[in-house]
């Protein structure tokens, strides 16, 4: 876990920031390029989440799935245009950012332990006739007295007005 938490933070840390330097370079204020950072990298996590609820639920993760390849691409765009120009720079550069989604990856796609399931018991017994046994039946010597049930009487307001519909 301390190793996940450290990959994490420290890659998150660089992609925001490549994030946030490349929108304030590109004229935005500094508080909307930490906004920028926050959207872009944090909606890789959201989509992440999104994908794997709508998995489990059976629902359609198409759109989601193309959301979540365009702020990847985002977040690699920004990793690759704040780097020095050559091949070297630009694989350097992008590391945090794919550092930072396959750790996402990763974590999101981990499935819980479920309880393996057994087959139940299915072993078959033989059914034979049960053994004749002569029961007489128990007639009683006096007669059982039954008691009739006792009802309230129904009480009606006359200055209430009935409504249907509701439960008393």
């Amino acid at each position: 876990m301390l190793i996940l938490l450290a990959i994490g933070t420290m890659a998150g840390a660089a992609a925001f920031t490549h994030v946030h330097d490349l929108s304030v370079a590109h004229g935005q204020p500094h508080w909307i390029g930490w906004a920028n950072a926050v959207a872009v990298e944090l909606m890789a996590i959201y989509l992440g989440l999104e994908i794997r609820a709508r998995r489990r639920n059976g629902r359609p993760v198409g759109f989601v799935g193309v959301l979540l390849v365009a702020f990847a691409l985002l977040s690699l765009a920004a990793q690759v245009a704040e780097a020095e120009p050559s091949v070297w720079g630009w694989i350097v550069a992008a590391v945090p950012s794919l550092a930072f989604l396959a750790l996402v990856k990763v974590v999101l796609s981990s499935a819980p332990a479920e309880p393996v399931q057994t087959q139940p018991h299915t072993e078959r017994y033989e059914v034979s006739e049960p053994p004749a046994v002569d029961i007489e039946p128990v007639r009683p010597t006096e007669p059982v007295a039954v008691v009739p049930a006792v009802v309230p009487p129904r009480v009606v307001q006359p200055s209430r007005p009935h409504v249907v519909g509701i439960i008393r």
